[in-house]
């Protein structure tokens, strides 16, 4: 735990001023101990005692008579660093009893896990579409990464043990900055739809690979955004809209689906697993051969093909290959347990 402090602590970029405070110390210092080994004819080590004494005015009499030059000298290295010895105090008791340092602490072990973080998602933009993002992410155990330009905002998320980047999504530095080369897709839910345009334009550019979803205001923006390279645009207002209504047309069953999708990892999960995840030992040819429902407990609802034909409530002689997609309910324990049965981290998109 010392050592991770201590690492910590000196990977931490120094604030200027404390940078400012150790060079004019070590200057003083070392025009101490130059200077009493020349007028005086000290040798190193009493030089360097005469000059500790000398800078820190505790009084301690001089090993040996001074010349009247080493007078001049000790006075004026007196006067000289006063003023040095103060300013340092004052700068390192600010930057070390005012929470400076564990600042610069808790930002280089960002920076480290920042590098070291992949596969993660991006969420540009942390309102109140942005925060149900992450809350859902997170529950699903899924690695975020926020950029946020509202100060208030990114720092209530990071004493949340959120990873946030206070910044503007839009500025291309940002996005690099969360690692966009190595995240496996990015949510940018900006109340501007121009914003996101332009970060889905240079998300698209850093990173082909990756999956794009992006909020939108406005109807004429979902294509744009769709040319642009966003897979899914999703305009809250119509989908809040759409859902009202769904709940006076068939309330039990939007209240059920919502129980799925909102409960999350505390209740019933709706998840999809990959069929090319799958270990050669237990890969099969069919569905009934897999048998998730009578070894696990989950219930395969459907799947999805290479060709990205949808199977609902697929048979057990359902066919499997390499590229299906199978769609599974049931509690997050059932489902941890089928991840670990077939080898899978996470859900793929």
């Amino acid at each position: 735990m010392v050592r991770r402090f201590l690492e910590s602590l000196f990977s931490a970029r120094l604030s200027t001023h404390v940078g400012i405070a150790a060079a004019l110390l070590v200057s003083a210092f070392t025009v101490g101990v130059v200077g009493f080994m020349t007028l005086e004819g000290y040798g190193l080590s009493d030089a360097i005692y005469m000059t500790v004494i000398t800078v820190s005015t505790v009084g301690f009499g001089e090993l040996r008579p001074l010349s009247p030059q080493g007078r001049w000298f000790t006075s004026g290295l007196i006067f000289g660093s006063l003023g040095t010895v103060a300013y340092s105090v004052t700068v390192l008791s600010n930057y070390f009893f005012n929470g400076e340092y564990r600042d610069q602490i808790r930002a280089a072990r960002f920076q480290r896990t920042l590098q070291r973080m992949e596969q993660h998602v991006i969420v540009c933009g942390a309102g109140r579409v942005g925060e149900k993002a992450i809350e859902e992410l997170q529950e699903h155990h899924h690695q975020v990464v926020i950029i946020e330009s509202d100060p208030q905002k990114a720092d209530r998320l990071k004493s949340e043990g959120c990873l946030v980047i206070e910044g503007d999504a839009t500025r291309d530095e940002h996005l690099i900055a969360a690692g966009i080369s190595r995240a496996r897709a990015l949510l940018t839910t900006l109340p501007d739809d121009a914003q996101n345009l332009y970060v889905v334009l240079a998300a698209r550019e850093q990173n082909p690979e990756l999956l794009l979803i992006s909020r939108a205001s406005d109807s004429n923006a979902v294509k744009k955004l769709r040319v642009a390279g966003a897979r899914n645009v999703i305009m809250p207002d119509r989908v809040g809209g759409a859902h009202m209504a769904t709940l006076v047309a068939i309330p039990d069953v939007m209240e059920f689906m919502d129980h799925i999708r909102i409960q999350g990892a505390d209740a019933v999960n709706l998840e999809e697993v990959s069929v090319r995840n799958l270990p050669d030992r237990i890969k099969v040819p069919t569905l009934g051969e897999l048998d998730a429902r009578n070894r696990i407990g989950v219930n395969v609802i459907g799947l999805k093909r290479a060709s990205g034909e949808y199977v609902i409530n697929p048979g057990p002689e359902t066919p499997l290959d390499d590229a299906c997609k199978l769609f599974v309910l049931g509690r997050a324990d059932q489902i941890s347990k089928l991840n670990r049965i077939l080898g899978v981290t996470a859900p793929e998109y």
